[in-house]
């Protein structure tokens, strides 16, 4: 299934029950008092996160949604039943807004519910009317219609750290070496095609879809998932060792950051030079020096071929996590 991060839908309340005529039997009178009671709220539209980021793609065919309608009132001052609510569960992240009103929420954890649309109230029936001057009114009112509208959703992925860089430079082998994740690997570009995540020691890493020179401006993937970098804490930037020119394919992908903005440029970050197996001990040296002049960031060496390596990266990005 195609990893789905965006996407309209419409929604709408369910509409209030209505108020009804009603009156008290009481034995000798035509008309005991009034009895009517009111109608039941309409069922709310209400968004919660789950930690499941494939959650949109439920909506991806199936885009209409209504909540229930409340309930009309009863005789004996009864109160009609409350509509159900609808339940739309989306990713933790997760962006909604009503194009209509312009209001925005956000779902930042798992189980969180916030209400978009509110159910329309329910109407009065003609008990709420009587008064000392009016002690058998024959007015009863409608329910109210629910909120409604259009909903744009789109998730920014909340992660500890995000793995980025060229397509191949790695990321998804050191992702699935680091934690239980199973994210693809390929000898070829753009082998992830979708966000994937991976827990190390309590921290998510988010292996980020490989970007390319000029992915701010919609170039390859585009920028949509230049986005799902803006919620991570930190970034590790992957290098592989395959570049030819390593400097511009570390300058590159930080110009990409720098165009898009959003705070990218200002989050911490780790350099890695990746597949180190390629290089013989003396020209990792040199690499590493291109890339600490050239980023004037810390760079750790990583094959996931040794695990003395894979082990000190491990504890490296937890040192900094913590922190």
């Amino acid at each position: 299934m195609a990893f789905v991060d965006e996407v309209t839908i419409y929604a709408q309340g369910g509409h209030g029950g209505s108020g009804v005529v009603r009156w008290m039997h009481i034995k000798g009178k035509e008309k005991g008092g009034p009895s009517g009671g009111d109608g039941g709220k309409g069922g709310d539209i209400i968004f919660e996160g789950v930690r499941d980021l494939a959650a949109l793609s439920n909506y991806r065919y199936s885009k209409k949604f209504r909540a229930e309608d409340g309930g009309p009132g009863d005789s004996n001052n009864k109160h009609g039943a409350d509509g159900k609510p609808i339940v739309l569960r989306v990713p933790v992240g997760t962006i909604a807004k009503d194009t209509t009103r312009g209001e925005i929420i956000e779902i930042l954890a798992a189980g969180e519910r916030k209400t978009m649309f509110k159910g329309g109230p329910g109407g009065f029936g003609n008990d709420h009317f009587k008064s000392s001057t009016n002690q058998n009114p024959m007015t009863a009112t409608p329910g109210k219609m629910g909120q409604g509208g259009d909903i744009h959703i789109t998730l920014k992925i909340i992660a500890d750290a995000g793995f980025i860089g060229f397509p191949n430079a790695g990321k998804s082998s050191l992702l699935n070496a680091l934690t239980r994740a199973q994210s693809k690997v390929g000898a070829y570009p753009f082998t992830t095609l979708e966000p994937y995540l991976g827990d190390l020691y309590g921290f998510l890493l988010a292996d980020i879809p490989g970007l390319i020179e000029g992915a701010s401006t919609g170039r390859g993937l585009g920028s949509k998932f230049l986005r799902h970098i803006e919620r991570t804490r930190f970034i590790t930037h992957l290098v592989s060792a395959e570049q030819e020119d390593l400097a511009a394919a570390y300058t590159n992908i930080r110009a990409e950051l720098e165009a898009f903005g959003r705070g990218l440029p200002e989050k911490p970050e780790l350099v890695v030079l990746s597949k180190t197996d390629l290089l013989t001990p003396e020209e990792q040296k040199r690499a590493i020096e291109i890339l600490k002049k050239v980023s004037g960031k810390e760079v750790v060496a990583v094959t996931i071929l040794d695990d003395a390596s894979l082990k000190s990266i491990s504890e490296r990005l937890t040192t900094l996590l913590k922190d």
